[in-house]
């Protein structure tokens, strides 16, 4: 068994792993995640560039979450000529009808913009081509075959699959892989996908898995902890507070699917238990709201917690101002508000979408602030305004960073080093192979690190991307 790295090697986006097997006298390939690489022109060539090999010669796809840098290339693999099945859970089959849609709508739009500013003169460089159509989406669509948790399916003879609960968003799996190569013993293959945190909202705990012969396991948080949600609630009360009383708005850049629900029940909890006064909060996102709605159609997925707190609100719908905006003139509108607003909208790391427009209104007013509450790759917007930057462009228009900028860094979605390791203690024995991926480099040589210290494994692997490794 071969395995090739094809993303998410030494950076948090484009997971594409490709497994090579030999079943039933037969090769066979299969994709583990097909995803977008993000955050400026070189994700764009990467995207762009071709596989190793023929998209027809894979055989088949698992994918183990929605998220775009995990799902987000999926069409134009179809496009290219992959004919074959995607197996993923429901909720995630349901999240890609709302995800994929709008990315390629997100992609004409930006080549529209970009070809109207060609016009006016006001755009340098080339112009973005989409990397697929809605109809190529209806296509990638129509491949897909849902597997929920704990069902095992035999793919080919000599190779199972069975999801279990990532605890990341809503529909995550670890993708656990039994695979009989012809002539040799069964190995057991893990795909960590990414990996949710223990005792936080919204999601249950991610299910421990305990036997294993090869794990691939993600690193994003892999170089640090995250804080208690106790100093989570603690810092986001004190901005918000201090916003309200300078009679300022506050944006929050959310991912659409799992952080913006996360923030919604974190809010609403605070006002719950009267930690925050009234509030008027704004979803500024169809692809958000789309979410919000199918997570109320999960709701028996999502943990205790979360369930009573979504009950309160239902009974107390006074406690706060909370409204999803509907269309582009109302999201305009929003700008228009000089103070007492907390705006959530997409996209996550800022490079696209309406938070945009906000960031555009809000940033150069010192009484606003923004409060991240993602992690933000390197290249992104959102990275630039956490590094600090004093200026930014945005749509062509140079802006000064005036407002207050925080990073809420114990609302991730992600484990951080402590609790990625207590989910690899959950295995019984060491692994034949660990490998260590979907992290910058140093949080991916940080966690290596930290695998070898403090479970005495003995030789984690960082791979670089395109690397193969015989399994």
């Amino acid at each position: 068994m071969r395995i090739q790295f094809l993303g998410a090697a030494g950076e948090v986006t484009g997971s594409k792993y490709a497994v090579e097997m030999e079943l039933d006298g037969r090769s066979r390939r299969i994709m583990i995640d097909y995803g977008m690489f993000q955050g400026g022109r070189e994700a764009l060539d990467k995207n762009q560039s071709a596989l190793p090999f023929l998209a027809a010669e894979i055989d088949c796809v698992i994918l183990t979450h929605a998220h775009i840098d995990h799902s987000g290339l999926l069409p134009r693999l179809c496009a290219s000529g992959f004919k074959g099945p995607i197996y993923c859970t429901g909720a995630t089959f349901e999240l890609l009808k709302i995800l994929l849609p709008d990315s390629a709508h997100l992609q004409l739009a930006d080549s529209e913009r970009a070809a109207r500013k060609v016009r006016q003169g006001k755009w340098r460089g080339d112009i973005p081509e989409p990397l697929y159509t809605a109809k190529e989406v209806e296509v990638a669509l129509a491949q897909v075959r849902v597997l929920e948790y704990h069902q095992t399916l035999e793919l080919f003879p000599g190779l199972r699959l069975c999801f279990f609960n990532a605890g990341h968003i809503l529909g995550s799996a670890i993708a656990v892989l039994d695979i009989a190569e012809t002539g040799k013993k069964s190995q057991r293959c893990v795909f960590s996908g990414d990996v949710g945190m223990q005792r936080r909202p919204l999601m249950p705990d991610p299910e421990w898995i305990d036997s294993a012969d090869i794990v691939v396991i993600e690193s994003t948080y892999g170089d640090r902890f995250h804080r208690s949600m106790e100093d989570t609630e603690n810092e986001l009360v004190g901005v918000i507070c201090k916003v309200m009383a300078d009679h300022g708005n506050i944006v929050m850049p959310a991912f659409a699917v799992g952080r913006t629900q996360e923030v919604l029940f974190v809010l609403i909890d605070l006002v719950k238990r009267g930690r925050l006064p009234h509030l008027h909060v704004w979803v500024d996102s169809p692809m958000a709201t789309a979410a919000t709605k199918l997570t109320e159609h999960f709701f028996a997925q999502l943990d205790l917690e979360t369930q009573t707190t979504f009950a309160w609100l239902k009974e107390n719908p006074a406690a706060l101002h909370l409204r999803f905006i509907a269309d582009v003139e109302e999201s305009k509108a929003l700008n228009r508000v000089k103070g007492g607003a907390i705006i959530i909208s997409a996209s996550g790391m800022c490079d696209a979408g309406r938070v945009l427009h906000h960031l555009r209104w809000n940033l150069p007013r010192a009484q606003n602030a923004v409060v991240i509450t993602g992690f933000q790759a390197r290249g992104s917007l959102g990275r630039r305004l956490v590094d600090g930057a004093t200026d930014i462009r945005i749509m062509g228009q140079e802006l000064p960073v005036k407002a207050s900028i925080h990073t809420i860094g114990g609302l991730s979605a992600h484990a951080d080093q402590a609790g990625l390791l207590k989910w690899l203690r959950g295995f019984k024995k060491e692994p034949k192979k660990v490998f260590v991926t979907h992290g910058e480099l140093e949080a991916s040589n940080a966690f290596a690190a930290a695998i070898k210290a403090e479970l005495r494994w003995r030789h984690p692997i960082v791979p670089e991307r395109n690397q193969i490794y015989e399994c």
